[in-house]
């Protein structure tokens, strides 16, 4: 079975767009959504999100992945935490089912058609969301409030029913949901309720269930939890993770496994390369060569086989410094697994 190529979703803006321009017309594109109106209909939305999201998608196609996550531009806990505000000024953590939805989505959506058509091939879609327990640190704290919680669990579950496409022209691959601190917070939920939280975000059918980490280590408290596929962790950056997770782990669980095996820790690779004398590097320089790409690759995949399914680069590209970059590391990646595609 091959090993699908895919990324975790930030991506740089455009030059010329700049952060607080898109958030505008990201949050005028999702009052225009629950009104029942296209956002496109609006020029200043139509420029500053619309189209943006559309050729920052494209760009990622363009990069040959496998599956391509939605560019993630807007702030991710504020994509679930807008929705959640409104709705706890109603005296809820629940966000109502027509509400909970993402905007990139809806425009994606949209133009399906049109880009299935110019690049000759239905769309396999990613979508990553922010968490209930991600969210829930951001709004409430590392105590632990199994109520609330639930609530959190029941909002992003409506996200993730509410991502799932699925016609000739488009089709939702993989949802992930994300918890980048779970295993290194004081978060004070046990292992049972974290368990219980997540299968109820987990409660749909259709895609690829994900779960991405920044830590291994809270991996094994996952490996009971009902419904989820997929285990995501930094690689190429953190390299100590990979030790953490043996593949006998994971047949036992019968869970697979996503090692991201490109750097983007942007500040660490700048610094790198200014120790060098390297002060304006180029996108050549900064993106890894695919040569050290396809070692990790290769080692991450000798090491789980065919419960490897997916992979790419780590997360954090929103970070770059343009979308050429990004781009770049996105190709690369492909090309070293490609490269690689029979182990």
């Amino acid at each position: 079975m091959d090993t699908l190529v895919e990324d975790i979703g930030s991506f740089p803006l455009p030059q010329g767009i700049g952060k607080e321009v898109y958030s505008k017309a990201y949050e005028l594109a999702r009052e225009a959504i629950i009104k029942g109106k296209n956002p496109a209909e609006d020029e200043f939305v139509k420029n500053n999100f619309c189209s943006v999201v559309v050729d920052s998608f494209k760009k990622k196609i363009v990069s040959g992945l496998d599956v391509v996550n939605f560019p993630q531009h807007y702030s991710g806990i504020k994509q679930v935490g807008d929705a959640v505000h409104d709705a706890m000024e109603k005296g809820s953590f629940v966000v109502d089912q027509e509400r909970a939805f993402l905007p990139e989505i809806y425009v994606l959506n949209q133009e399906a058609k049109r880009l299935s058509e110019e690049f000759g091939k239905k769309i396999q879609l990613r979508v990553s969301i922010f968490g209930p327990i991600e969210q829930y640190l951001a709004e409430v704290g590392t105590t632990a409030f199994p109520d609330v919680l639930d609530g959190f669990a029941q909002t992003i579950n409506r996200f993730a029913k509410n991502s799932i496409l699925n016609n000739k022209y488009i089709e939702t691959k993989a949802i992930s949901i994300d918890e980048p601190s779970l295993g290194h917070s004081s978060f004070s939920g046990t292992p049972e309720l974290i368990r219980e939280t997540l299968e109820k975000a987990y409660d749909f059918q259709g895609p690829t269930k994900q779960i991405h980490l920044h830590f291994a280590s809270g991996i094994r408290d996952l490996l009971s939890v009902k419904g989820l596929d997929v285990l995501s962790f930094e690689y190429a950056a953190s390299p100590k993770n990979i030790e953490s997770v043996p593949k006998n782990m994971l047949e036992q669980a019968d869970k697979q496994i996503r090692v991201g095996i490109a750097r983007t820790d942007i500040d660490a690779i700048w610094a790198e390369l200014y120790e060098k004398g390297i002060t304006k590097p180029t996108a050549e320089q900064v993106v890894e060569p695919i040569e050290t790409i396809k070692k990790r690759y290769v080692f991450a995949k000798g090491k789980y086989g065919e419960r490897m399914t997916f992979t790419g680069p780590d997360c954090g590209l929103g970070g770059w410094p343009n979308q050429e970059s990004a781009a770049l590391l996105l190709e690369r990646t492909v090309k070293a697994v490609k490269a690689n595609s029979k182990l």
